[in-house]
């Protein structure tokens, strides 16, 4: 019963806010992860959670990546709804997390977007990001940057910053773009990778043919 009624209590916190109860994040994203990562900040904010509801979520995400048994468990369509909502907000209390944690846990999961779970922790860090004056910045390149090619990009992304900002870069390699490299800073995304020329090129031919 007891979790039941956090969930309506989350469903309300969550769900039914108006735009004029929200608070404001710091850094406007989009699509369906953005609008849970959105209104899970608000939320913490009010509840004076927000560090410790980060923590929770980098911890969650990072025992279900090394779980895979587990992370099939979580995103399982077999798994009733109700049950799954119940069991995690269950869980998320004896883990001691943050209640905005649990019930984003719980409303997730009775909506049937645990699927989710992943993309909307990484749309609340880059929330939390910006709310330390942080601006993330990811860099996709075919193959590792060397210490000096890092160095000249890291110099050549700082010029978007404002005075108060500082960047946070992680990198990720990705072969299937062949060369160049895909730069996702704040709201700005530049492709200048070889695969999307590529495409376009391709597409041009199509075209004239």
């Amino acid at each position: 019963m007891a979790s039941a009624n956090k969930l309506s209590i989350l469903s309300r916190t969550l769900s039914t806010a108006s735009a004029k109860q929200m608070v404001k994040p710091p850094v406007q994203l989009f699509g369906l992860e953005a609008r849970y990562a959105t209104a899970l900040y608000s939320a913490a904010s009010k509840m004076s959670q927000l560090d410790q509801v980060e923590k929770d979520l980098v911890a969650l995400q990072a025992t279900i990546k090394g779980n895979k048994s587990l992370k099939e468990q979580v995103t399982s369509p077999i798994i009733n709804r109700k049950v799954m909502s119940l069991a995690l907000m269950e869980s998320a209390t004896k883990l001691r997390f943050a209640p905005a944690t649990a019930n984003l846990l719980g409303l997730l999961a009775d909506n049937g977007r645990l699927k989710k779970l992943d993309t909307v922790i990484n749309a609340y860090k880059t929330i939390m990001a910006a709310h330390r004056g942080e601006v993330v910045c990811e860099v996709v390149t075919a193959k590792p940057l060397d210490a000096s090619q890092s160095k000249q990009l890291e110099g050549a992304l700082k010029s978007f910053l404002q005075a108060n900002q500082s960047l946070k870069i992680t990198s990720r390699v990705d072969p299937s773009i062949i060369g160049g490299l895909i730069v996702s800073i704040g709201d700005k995304y530049v492709d200048m990778s070889i695969a999307s020329k590529v495409k376009l090129y391709t597409g041009v031919i199509q075209n004239a043919a």
